[in-house]
């Protein structure tokens, strides 16, 4: 485990990181008498789980069943300290500047405590001119147990609702460190962002918030600016100028005063537009004060999110630069478990796994972080929207002031910090702790104490209010946007949609009309090789000890077995298992998806759980832990391409006069809807055909198909090709032009296990070619959701696409990325080349 950790802001060129000579000792608790006398050699920034892995005191704690082994870990108080060199280089002020302390900790220096944090989610500034000596210093930081600090804390203040088995709202911790489930409980501590000295002299540039608004073509940056003087800087006034695009603009700070509004207008500005609607273009902003600078980077663009009433009740309609936006989300997880392994190379890697499968929109999960500067960087920089939670999650908060004191501090720091970032759109105060508040019992066990509700509905709002009313706020998620309203109500504002996983089967999703859904998703398992690298089961079982170890969800393989019965065949192999759990999940998740898409514009959006894993799970995940695309991510990309075209039933109505030719309108239940999310109109003629799996057509119809620029249009299919004859051996295919943008649609008449597909439909051969291997494929009947998983013969293999269903006579090509010297026939191997077909081997 190596990475780089991120600075969540550019620190100051003046600061310099103590990174040398750091030792990790236990303290008190079960780890003093499980290692070693001797201290641990340290890395800061880091964790404590990654110090004692890299001296080969524990094993990696997210193989087989290592995870409960090491619960001491949390139960244990620990103190890192080094020893560091300091000289008087004339600058005025010495500051120590923690950017990140996981959590309860007690900083000292050279003996005299310098200050006490508890939030995770924040830095802490001392000054500590009087502390430094000339030469060698003593830097100690120690930190409580996560684990008994959150006990004592609800046995001092009292215990408030919360989901999974620790009093994790206690803490400003990150919630999913102490389990979740999808999750591993690695709750422990470190000093996970920098900490040093930030030498000073004169005028330091404190924090700038540059805000923007285009005004008729023009673009407005008003940068609220605050300093912080030195001794000899206190009675002097000070000038703030601030250049973007060309331009510059200045104001004075007087003496007595700390803070600066400088308005810089932009002729003509680019805009910032979301990614499918329009450029990205970003301008850097320098600000200066005295001889500090500030640089970043804005982009010029406006946002609103219209909630209003309509006759169905209250729409979610999101609109950037007056342009309606209808959402392609993903929810994201913190990328791993600990969380300076996460360098800018990973989050490239997968908001880039988020952009090819054609999302528009992140949002950023109330139970991880605020993440690091470079994720908004490269969101900026690619398109994407951001959604942000404030980090509370599936928990009542307390509200008093040992508790809210840190909240707003967290808060003020991090709407600061991320308002440069354009891709920022929405502000969310938590996740689903409304809901829990409305529907999970929360008000009897909370009887008259606080529970957050003043942090999502009063705090939180008037903060923002205060620093960056640019853009819009939502109190919680789900919420339904007016008094008297369910907070999940489909109807209204955004709803999460987990009766199906949880309860129903993955079809009961078209029981839902809902306005935009914040949350839904399915399970499956990760790619082979991921999921054995850690389960050692012998012999392998979906219910091994190690399996059900990385299975977090409670019944959580009980739930999958329920959801894939009746829509795949059984079988009784691991292998068997593996495959039909993932392309079932695919099958769900494309499954809602495209209803939901179909119900344009009703539905203007939706946030898929989740894009991401932290440790090697059995999860809701698109993309495993080892950055194995599952199926489902190949689904994703189907069913979210901008221009899509899906075969949904409809209630019936009378079709279109002149939409057939060569075909009477007839009324019917299947109807062809052809969303286009994209700026062109579209016209042409779209072949549907009913047609067995050897490719016999049954029925034909021809839709002259006209969809305006980011609109939908729905055509019924007449009797003669919507009914089946033999569902078992049927299909409806609709053909679109190529070229078009859309891909072809498929209606299978029964699920996969009732259908009369051919184990052998499939011949296959595979290559050797520069830079990995070519299998190619020909189908003799229909061969549905074809997928390699190439990961079983080269773990880091990379294959170009998946899931792929072929007609009678059709042909693909796979490429396969792959330094692995093998025999191509390996990549032919039953498992390797899977397909819903070859379910029914078995």
């Amino acid at each position: 485990m190596s990475g780089r950790v991120l600075y969540p802001v550019a620190p100051a060129p003046t600061f310099t990181a103590i990174t040398d000579g750091w030792t990790l000792t236990p303290v008190s608790g079960p780890g003093v008498g499980l290692l070693p006398a001797a201290p641990v050699a340290a890395a800061v920034p880091g964790e404590v789980h990654l110090d004692l892995l890299r001296s080969g005191l524990i094993a990696d704690p997210f193989d087989g069943g290592n995870e409960a082994a090491q619960q001491w870990i949390g139960d244990t108080s620990w103190r890192y300290e080094t020893r560091f060199a300091w000289h008087a280089d004339g600058a005025e002020r010495h500051d120590l500047v923690a950017y990140g302390l996981d959590t309860v900790a007690t900083i000292e220096l050279n003996g005299t405590v310098v200050g006490r944090t508890e939030n995770q989610h924040r830095s802490y500034r001392f000054d500590v001119r009087e502390l430094l000596a000339e030469g060698d210093n003593h830097l100690v930081v120690t930190f409580a147990a996560p684990v008994p600090e959150t006990l004592a804390r609800a046995e001092r203040h009292g215990r408030l609702p919360h989901t999974r088995h620790h009093e994790f709202n206690q803490l400003r911790k990150m919630a999913c460190a102490f389990g979740w489930d999808w999750g591993i409980d690695v709750a422990g501590a470190g000093i996970w962002r920098p900490i040093g000295i930030d030498s000073w002299s004169g005028v330091r540039v404190a924090s700038v918030r540059p805000l923007v608004d285009v005004a008729d073509g023009t673009g407005v940056l008003t940068a609220h600016v605050e300093i912080e003087r030195a001794a000899a800087a206190s009675s002097v006034p000070v000038e703030v100028a601030v250049t973007v695009g060309g331009q510059a603009a200045s104001a004075v700070v007087v003496p007595g005063t700390s803070v600066a509004t400088v308005v810089v207008t932009v002729p003509a500005a680019r805009l910032w537009w979301p990614t499918g609607h329009g450029a990205q273009p970003l301008y850097d902003v320098t600000v200066t004060a005295g001889d500090a600078v500030w640089t970043g980077r804005v982009g010029f663009r406006t946002v609103a999110v219209d909630t209003a009433p309509d006759a169905a009740g209250n729409r979610f309609e999101l609109r950037v630069n007056g342009e309606r936006v209808l959402v392609r989300g993903v929810n994201w997880i913190p990328d791993h478990a600990f969380l300076t392994q996460v360098d800018r190379d990973r989050y490239a890697r997968r908001l880039r796994d988020a952009v090819e499968a054609n999302v528009n929109l992140v949002r950023v999960w109330g139970g991880g972080i605020y993440e690091s500067g470079d994720f908004y960087d490269l969101a900026d920089e690619l398109g994407l929207l951001v959604w942000q939670d404030f980090p509370f999650a599936c928990a009542a908060y307390a509200e008093e002031e040992y508790l809210r004191a840190e909240v707003e501090a967290e808060a003020r720091e991090q709407v600061t910090r991320l308002s440069p970032h354009p891709s920022l759109v929405i502000w969310n105060g938590s996740n689903e702790n409304i809901w829990g508040w409305a529907d999970w019992g929360w008000r009897a066990k909370v009887g008259p104490r606080t529970w957050g509700d003043g942090y999502y509905r009063e705090l939180l709002p008037r903060l923002l209010a205060e620093l960056d009313g640019t853009r819009f706020y939502s109190p919680s998620s789900p919420y339904s946007f007016g008094d008297y309203l369910h907070p999940n109500d489909p109807r209204n504002g955004t709803s999460h949609i987990w009766d199906v996983w949880n309860q129903r089967d993955y079809t009961a999703y078209r029981d839902y009309k809902p306005r935009f859904v914040a949350e839904f998703g399915f399970q499956g398992p990760p790619a082979w090789s991921t999921l054995m690298s850690v389960v050692h089961d012998a012999p392998l079982d979906a219910y091994g000890r190690d399996m059900l170890v990385h299975q977090k969800a409670s019944h959580g393989n009980e739930k999958l077995e329920r959801g894939r019965g009746g829509h795949l065949p059984p079988g009784s192999s691991i292998e068997h298992w593996h495959w039909a759990t993932q392309l079932n999940q695919a099958h769900a998740i494309r499954f809602g998806v495209e209803h939901l898409r179909s119900l344009t514009p009703h539905n203007t959006g939706m946030i898929v759980w989740q894009l991401n894993d932290n440790w090697p799970v059995i999860s809701w995940a698109a993309v495993d832990f080892h950055e194995h695309r599952k199926p489902l991510w190949h689904a994703l990309r189907a069913a979210y391409a901008p221009r899509l075209a899906t075969l949904q039933p409809r209630p019936s109505q009378v079709a279109i006069d002149g939409a057939f030719e060569g075909v009477a309108p007839v009324c019917d239940r299947i109807a062809l809807v052809l969303v286009n999310d994209t700026a062109a109109d579209f016209e042409g003629a779209v072949t549907v055909n009913r047609q067995d799996f050897r490719g016999g057509l049954l029925a034909s119809a021809v839709i002259t198909a006209r969809v305006p620029a980011r609109g939908t249009a729905s055509y019924e299919l007449p009797a003669a090709v919507a009914d089946f004859g033999d569902a078992a051996g049927e299909l409806i295919a609709a053909r679109v032009p190529e070229g078009s943008g859309f891909a072809d649609a498929i209606l299978d008449g029964a699920d996969v296990a009732r259908q009369r597909l051919d184990p052998a439909a499939l011949t296959a051969s595979a290559a050797a070619v520069d830079g990995g291997y070519q299998v190619t494929v020909t189908a003799g009947s229909y061969a549905r959701d074809i997928f390699l998983q190439a990961d079983r013969v080269d773990p880091a293999a990379v294959v170009d696409r998946g899931l792929v269903s072929l007609l009678a006579g059709e042909t693909a090509v796979f490429r396969i990325a792959s330094r692995a010297e093998a025999d191509p026939e390996a990549f032919l191997a039953p498992w390797v080349l899977s397909s819903a077909n070859a379910l029914l081997r078995s």
